[in-house]
């Protein structure tokens, strides 16, 4: 929570101190693919690929055309997988742990020059707001990672993702025209994602954090 409220006040007092011009501002549409892992879970957590897509506005800062906010919508796909093999190398289970957001990214972004075409980088803090938990195939003797499953043995140890998550972003990109962009980011999740989990059986106690890498493909309009 106070790394929350320390990213959130950075926001605000950005927001308050540049020159903001709501005036000029574009809006766009911006999609790709997650690799996503969750950090301390299922030892270790294996890689989820999933999709994102959704909108964003580009907001000038300052008189040059070098420095924006870009606030994001998107719907945002992370979670993890995980695998297990016997003494003899065949697949245990193949399980499927997906977790769906509504995920509000709030970037700084820069542009290296104030050329048309030019590399620019992202920073900025994610919220993401859980839409749905799916999970396939969760293996016996890992069903406490099941939100809909009760282990008599393990009051309480629940599987549930946390309804709000937080994290950091961290990208960089290349944009041509200032029309069709291409980044790559990177999310440090910096809460935990299953807070039922902190007394695991099986497992760590270590908060079990999402952490995702993606490529996404944005088009701004003029």
């Amino acid at each position: 929570m106070k790394k929350l409220l320390l990213a959130s006040a950075l926001a605000f007092s950005t927001l308050s101190f540049a020159q903001i011009d709501f005036s000029s501002t574009r809006f766009g549409v911006t999609a790709g693919g997650n690799y996503s892992r969750v950090r301390n879970a299922h030892n270790p957590s294996g890689a989820r690929f999933a999709f994102q897509g959704g909108a964003l506005a580009l907001i000038p800062v300052g008189k040059s055309n070098q420095f924006f906010i870009q606030p994001e919508v998107t719907y945002y796909g992370a979670g993890e997988t995980g695998k297990d093999k016997d003494a003899k190398g065949r697949s245990g289970y193949d399980a499927v742990y997906a977790n769906n957001y509504l995920s509000v990214p709030i970037y700084f972004k820069g542009y290296f020059s104030e050329a048309e075409s030019e590399f620019f980088g992202l920073v900025g803090p994610r919220f993401n707001f859980l839409v749905s938990q799916n999970v396939k195939n969760s293996p016996v003797g890992r069903e406490y990672y099941d939100p809909d499953v009760t282990n008599p043995l393990y009051p309480g140890v629940t599987g549930k993702a946390a309804s709000f998550n937080f994290g950091i972003g961290l990208g960089v990109g290349y944009s041509y025209k200032r029309q069709l962009e291409l980044a790559l980011k990177y999310d440090l999740g910096l809460s935990n994602t299953y807070p039922g989990l902190d007394n695991e059986p099986k497992g760590t106690t270590k908060s079990k954090s999402e952490q995702v890498i993606s490529v996404t493909l944005s088009y701004i309009f003029k």
